[in-house]
């Protein structure tokens, strides 16, 4: 079966014998082999041993462990719903409420104090601007260039 992938690591997500999940975690495939071709991927799981039942798990989609991370990675997940603090007086800025994926992370912090129109700001979420991280106070700090987030 072909699948679309979103992850940095295939080769490794897809080694022989490496089990994936549904949604729920009831239940787990093991990859018997998997091989690219034309940037795509191809892979087998026990007990998929023929094109019906490779259709039926059509849109499903499955994941594998969390990776253990050091101290200095995050998942974009574990970041929102953090409080946004600002590093210079630790004033409250707001709250994160999404990670957004492009070219560059970026965090959208949804303002304590609105500006006019601006209800959100969006922040580039490297270690420059965003120096200190504690997930388990819930916070993290932000050290913004001026003009970076309306009323700072």
């Amino acid at each position: 079966m072909t699948v679309r992938i979103f992850t940095d690591e295939p080769e490794e997500r897809f080694a022989p014998g490496a089990e994936l999940f549904n949604r729920d975690g009831s239940v787990t495939y093991t990859v018997e082999r998997a091989r690219t071709f034309k940037n795509r991927w191809y892979l087998k799981l026990e007990g998929v041993d023929d094109r019906n039942a490779a259709e039926e798990l059509n849109g499903t989609v499955l994941y594998g462990e969390p990776w253990e991370l050091e101290d200095d990675e995050f998942y974009p997940k574990d970041l929102v719903g953090l409080e946004a603090r600002l590093k210079a007086d630790g004033r409250v800025l707001g709250k994160v409420v999404d990670m957004i994926e492009g070219a560059q992370w970026l965090l959208k912090i949804r303002l304590a104090q609105p500006v006019g129109s601006e209800t959100t700001a969006l922040v580039p979420f490297v270690i420059d601007l965003v120096p200190d991280i504690d997930l388990e106070e819930g916070y993290l700090t932000i050290d913004p260039p001026g003009g970076l987030i309306p009323g700072v």
